[in-house]
């Protein structure tokens, strides 16, 4: 997941959220009030329509539908890729005991009295454990979130001390989540180079043994969701980000689409897939990483869990031979996927600033 930091990191003191609810405060204290151009207001948020819907890919008929089905569902899946970079996916094989349990364990996890949680804490320039990772100041604004991270494979980056102890059977629910996330993301894979032309194993062969991280967040409601953010707005580093909403969760996902923040209204029992950066150079900007970001609510509380996958780390990665052409020049130098995780995870979330890492600087 993250390299440890070279130096100390002053983060300076970071209230818990859960806790800042629990007060019942009369303000929002200072480093979690967003500078006015940063709040999410009414105005900036497209209204609900058709045409803001986000699409949704059914997979059942890629994996067992006719001929036309699965043509046309390869389709969809491009231009969701394509014009979206996110995706609802419903008929995903996932069973929905399932997704029930890793909600469960997830929400009765951040339900623990605070001591408990801090057993496992997230320490300052990391992303695993307890806390609110992307914080490398003193004065950083702060998310109104309470983050829980852990790494899942490789077998190198699992940090068992960080597995808590309770919920009772909090670590055997993660891990078989995780392998069926993983098993999901390696098909959505295929799919995604099939829908570029490309051989269906060429992200499984790239990629070696990938890596695969799970977050899960809890988002309190905020007695001004006007000032606060829940996560600021980034783009992922992964190659794909697979997240699941908590049922009866405020909806506080957004997307930016043509400069106005979209919120993601969800399908029931479905899994929203959106596209890392990592893919975004494979595909020579061909499918684009999209900037999006979380909301809070007044009265109503949010979970989402969500797995990050991605190369190994000494995978060499840059725009795939075939989507290179004179239509399309090389936008991407070629660089080591832990290269860029390293400079990824020690940046503050900063919309898709992190991916000037591999572009390609125009000469004048």
């Amino acid at each position: 997941m993250a390299p440890m930091p070279l130096s100390p990191i002053n983060v300076g003191h970071i209230d818990d959220v859960q806790e800042i609810r629990k007060a019942k405060p009369t303000s929002i204290p200072n480093r979690f009030v967003r500078n006015k151009a940063e709040r999410p207001s009414l105005s900036s948020i497209s209204p609900l329509s058709s045409s803001s819907t986000i699409p949704v890919v059914d997979l059942s008929k890629v994996v067992q539908g006719s001929r036309d089905e699965f043509h046309r569902e390869i389709s969809n899946l491009a231009v969701s890729c394509e014009e979206w970079g996110f995706f609802q996916v419903i008929n995903h094989g996932i069973r929905l005991d399932l997704l029930e349990s890793i909600e469960k364990v997830a929400t009765d996890f951040f339900m623990l009295p605070l001591e408990e949680k801090q057993k496992y804490p997230m320490a300052p320039g990391t992303v695993q454990g307890y806390g609110q990772a992307f914080v490398f100041s003193e004065d950083q604004k702060l998310d109104w979130c309470n983050m829980f991270a852990l790494g899942v494979e490789p077998h190198f980056i699992k940090m068992p001390k960080l597995w808590p102890k309770k919920p009772l059977n909090f670590s055997e629910t993660v891990e078989e989540y995780s392998r069926e996330i993983r098993t999901l993301c390696q098909k959505l894979l295929s799919f995604i180079a099939m829908s570029l032309g490309l051989n269906k194993d060429t992200f499984e062969d790239m990629f070696g043994v990938a890596v695969q991280a799970v977050r899960m967040n809890y988002y309190p409601p905020c007695p001004r969701p006007d000032l606060v953010l829940g996560l600021s707005p980034h783009s992922d580093g992964s190659a794909l980000t697979v997240l699941q909403q908590g049922k009866g969760s405020s909806v506080g996902l957004q997307i930016l689409k043509d400069n106005t923040w979209v919120p993601v209204q969800p399908v029931p029992n479905a899994l929203v897939i959106n596209i890392g950066d990592t893919i975004e150079v494979l595909t020579n900007g061909r499918y684009k990483s999209v900037e999006h970001r979380a909301v809070t609510h007044k009265d109503k509380d949010r979970l989402s869990i969500v797995t990050f996958y991605a190369p190994s780390y000494e995978v060499e990665l840059g725009p795939i031979p075939q989507l290179v052409n004179e239509n399309s020049p090389c936008k991407y130098r070629r660089y080591s996927h832990g290269e860029y995780n390293k400079y990824y995870v020690t940046n503050k979330l900063q919309g898709k600033k992190t991916l000037e890492f591999a572009k390609i600087q125009a000469q004048n």
